[in-house]
């Protein structure tokens, strides 16, 4: 079976592609797992019809693009699209249906699955507070330990605290500068990170609509209920 990732950075891409990897392998499934991360998350185009301008880069600006592409190439074969982005300041119900509405239109043969983490992908990481502990032996537990998961509370600033010792200098420089580190927290935590484990309410939506996906060999976006 074959799983293209598309997610809007390269610290979401290492996330999902292990967290899918090690999902399908919990199901008994030989999977092949790529990945595409793109330059930032995006919007979806007013006219989703058209070309994607030139230089485009972002996920939800090429996406109906990207499907209709998928579709022609890979429609009806033993494949699975997983859409993973953050939720941000979007209502993640409504941007979550927003997204599987665009790939029923432009990829009906597909199976599609979105990995929607509430806020930041770090909510997912924060999620496994062991593989946390792994990864940074020397954190900050009592900060750890407050945070509320899927909470709109600033996610990566949040684990920034948790695992670093100039996290205010960090936080004060934010982007671009602080995606290098984004990524290799997302690469350190993941490594250790167990889906069945984890306690994030929306890895774990993306879970059980992966996992349906995987057992269902037709599209599931018409279900209403992830």
């Amino acid at each position: 079976m074959r799983i293209e990732i598309l997610s809007e950075d390269k610290s979401g891409a290492v996330v999902v592609q292990r967290l899918a990897e090690r999902i399908a392998e919990n199901e008994g499934m030989d999977v092949e797992v790529n990945v595409h991360p793109h330059r930032g998350c995006g919007s979806l185009p007013k006219d989703m019809t058209a070309k994607p301008p030139r230089f485009a880069s972002s996920l939800l600006d090429l996406l109906p693009a990207k499907l209709r592409a998928y579709n022609k190439v890979f429609g009806g074969t033993d494949l699975i699209l997983i859409i993973a982005l953050d939720s941000d300041g979007n209502d993640p119900q409504t941007l979550r249906q927003t997204i599987y509405s665009c790939a029923s239109t432009y990829a009906p043969d597909i199976r599609s699955v979105v990995g929607l983490s509430t806020e930041e992908i770090e909510a997912w990481l924060l999620g496994d507070k062991a593989a946390v502990y792994d990864a940074y032996p020397d954190c900050k537990k009592d900060i750890l330990d407050s945070y509320v998961q899927d909470s709109v509370c600033g996610t990566w600033e949040i684990l920034c605290r948790v695992i670093s010792d100039n996290a205010e200098e960090l936080i004060d420089i934010g982007y671009p500068a602080i995606g290098h580190y984004k990524a290799l927290w997302a690469e350190n935590i993941s490594r250790y990170m167990v889906p069945q484990k984890n306690v994030s309410p929306s890895f774990n939506t993306f879970r059980m609509a992966f996992v349906t996906a995987l057992k269902n060999p037709v599209p599931i976006y018409r279900r209403r209920d992830f």
